[in-house]
């Protein structure tokens, strides 16, 4: 796949990543917490086929991620799925480090955070519904006195999930989203595919991409190779217009899962950042299909979790 068109999927990921986080839910309480650390690596354009870097410009940075869900009310039926509303909130904070920039490329913060309330049932033994409907805070830095009205996304969405075998879940909607300043209707996609067992395969497309292979060493150890694609998001006033900072990456690392009890988990990923988009485009559709775009190159990967369920 070309770089610019891997590129492109990213920024449609991201622009739909709020919208897809409000149409998924848990089925039970659970809270996590996320350190992510991006080693560093020099700035490039990519433009075509081609790509430069950009003087002596480098950068590294550090995300900090938190996030709960609580289920309001649950009932299942004879297949075990739920009918079920849930209130979800998390937030990110980003920390770049930049170094060596003489144009205004990038920003050197980011603070998101989100709230929906959420709405899944079953419509027969084939599908289920899932809604949400939220707002966001999407900010180029943590002083909250500087926040107006253009920081701030909501979102509604509806999917329909057709439950394929039991192991795989397929489905698609709409979302309707002002990440371009008007209101304007996105597809939105679900995904979850899994197997059981000592070895075991995972791929989610909920609140961004996640793909795993794991083993199971013994109940409180497991290893897993993955690959996620993820981000954030800022929007900011530029010049006099209204503008989107997107910062997204993808990885992939080993990841040991070390599990205390039935309700913790701690995960650790140690591997490779493939690529760390970071730039500011126009708040318009234009956007998504541009055939330019700035990237940190590779570099490496670090993370730590903590992951209770209640």
């Amino acid at each position: 796949m070309k770089t610019f068109k891997l590129k492109k999927t990213m920024r449609s990921l991201l622009i739909g990543v709020f919208m897809i986080v409000i149409a998924s839910t848990n089925s039970s309480a659970q809270v996590f917490f996320k350190t992510e650390y991006f080693g560093t690596s020099a700035y490039q354009l990519t433009q075509g086929d081609s790509s430069q870097k950009i003087g002596n410009s480098k950068g590294s940075a550090m995300v900090y991620q938190a996030g709960i869900n609580i289920p309001l009310s649950k009932s299942l039926n004879a297949l075990n799925r739920p009918t079920m509303w849930s209130v979800s909130a998390g937030g990110a904070y980003v920390k770049l480090n930049n170094r060596n920039f003489t144009e205004p490329l990038v920003i050197d913060e980011i603070l998101n955070i989100g709230v929906s309330l959420n709405y899944q049932r079953p419509l027969n033994d084939r599908w289920s519904l899932k809604a949400g409907i939220g707002g966001g805070v999407f900010m180029p830095s943590t002083n909250l006195s500087q926040l107006g009205f253009r920081n701030v996304l909501g979102s509604v969405s509806v999917v329909f999930i057709r439950h394929l075998r039991p192991n795989l879940d397929l489905g698609g909607g709409l979302a309707l989203n002002n990440s371009f300043g008007f209101p304007m209707l996105f597809p939105a996609f679900y995904l979850n595919w899994r197997t059981a067992g000592r070895y075991s395969v995972n791929v989610s497309l909920k609140d961004g991409l996640d793909v795993s292979a794991g083993y199971n060493v013994n109940k409180n150890l497991r290893l897993n190779l993955v690959m996620e694609v993820n981000g954030q998001m800022a929007l900011l006033e530029q010049e006099g217009k209204n503008k989107m900072f997107t910062h997204q990456y993808v990885v992939f690392g080993l990841r040991p899962e070390i599990k205390l009890g039935k309700r913790v988990t701690i995960p650790i990923t140690v591997g490779l950042n493939a690529t760390r988009t970071a730039q500011i485009n126009d708040r318009s559709l234009k956007t998504i299909f541009q055939d330019k775009g700035y990237a940190f190159r590779s570099s490496p990967y670090a993370s730590a979790g903590l992951q209770i369920g209640f």
